[in-house]
C-alpha cells in the first residue's frame, strides 16, 4: 500500500524533458556514426546491425541487476517501510519490462545477423539458448505480475527476479565456457578479438545512446507505475473522486 499520495500533476519535469531531448540527439548521432563507419570486409553493410545488436544485448545484461536489486529492496522493506517497498516494487517492474524490450531487440537483431552470416535464422548454441532462456525468464516475470493472486504479486515476482538474475552471468560467459557457433567475445575475447579502431566510436556512441534511452524508459515506466499505485490505493481507501483530498502528500 502506498501511504502518502496526492493527485499527480501529469506533466513531465523540465529536467526530464531536457534529458529526453539530449537522448534524442545522442541517438541521432549514434545512428549517423553507425552509417558512416567503414564497410566490413566480408559482410559489407550488413554488419551494421552489430551497432544495435551489441548495445541492446549488453544492456539486457545490465537491467536485470536493477530489477534484482529492487526486488531485494522490496523484500527487505515490505515489513519495515511500506512506502519504500512500493517504490522498489515499481522500479523492479519498470526495469523488468525494459529488460524484455532490450532482450527482444537483441534476439531479433541477432537472428537477422545470423541469417546473413550463417544462412539460418537460429542455431541452438550455448549463447543463443541461454539468451533465449533469459528472455523467457523475464517474460515469465511479467506474466506473474499480470496473473498472480492479488496480494502475492510483488513477493512472488521478487523471488522470481532473484532467480532469473542467475542466468545473466551464465549467458555472458557462455561463449567463453563452451564451444559455440556464436562469434567469440568482441572485446576481451582473446588475442584476435576486437574490431577495427575506426569502428569503435560508432560502438561507443550507440552504447551511450541506448543506455540513455533505456534509463529514460525505466524512469517513465516507474513514474507511471507509481501513479497507478497511488490511484489503486486511493480507490481501495475510498477516497478517489473528482479531486484528491489535500491531506494526501506527494511521495518524496
Amino acid at each position: 500500500m502506498v501511504t502518502n499520495i496526492r493527485k499527480s500533476p501529469g506533466t513531465m519535469p523540465k529536467w526530464a524533458l531536457a534529458y529526453f531531448g539530449l537522448t534524442l540527439v545522442v541517438l541521432a548521432y549514434g545512428f549517423y556514426a553507425a552509417m558512416v563507419a567503414p564497410k566490413e570486409a566480408t559482410m559489407g553493410n550488413l554488419y551494421r546491425v552489430f551497432f544495435y545488436h551489441l548495445p541492446h544485448t549488453i544492456l539486457s545484461f545490465v537491467f536485470p541487476y536493477l530489477n534484482c536489486g529492487a526486488s531485494f529492496l522490496y523484500l527487505y522493506w515490505r515489513n519495515r517501510n511500506v512506502e519504500r517497498a512500493a517504490a522498489a516494487d515499481a522500479f523492479a517492474l519498470a526495469s523488468a519490462e525494459i529488460t524484455v524490450l532490450y532482450a527482444s531487440i537483441g534476439l531479433a537483431t541477432g537472428m537477422l545477423w545470423g541469417r546473413a552470416a550463417w544462412g539460418i535464422w537460429w542455431a541452438w548454441d550455448a549463447r543463443m539458448t541461454t539468451y533465449l532462456l533469459l528472455w523467457l525468464l523475464y517474460v515469465s516475470y511479467l506474466l506473474v505480475r499480470r496473473f498472480s493472486a492479488t496480494g502475492q504479486t510483488a513477493v512472488i515476482s521478487a523471488v522470481l527476479a532473484i532467480f532469473a538474475a542467475i542466468d545473466v552471468p551464465i549467458c555472458f560467459m557462455s561463449i567463453r565456457w563452451w564451444r559455440t557457433q556464436h562469434p567469440s567475445a568482441v572485446f576481451g575475447g582473446g588475442d584476435n578479438s576486437g574490431i577495427d579502431p575506426s569502428m569503435v566510436p560508432a560502438v561507443l556512441w550507440n552504447m551511450l545512446a541506448w543506455a540513455m534511452w533505456g534509463a529514460f524508459l525505466i524512469g517513465m515506466r516507474y513514474a507511471i507505475e507509481r501513479r497507478r499505485q497511488r490511484q489503486s490505493n486511493a480507490h481501495a481507501l475510498g477516497f478517489l473522486g473528482d479531486e484528491t483530498p489535500q491531506a494526501f502528500q506527494e511521495v518524496r
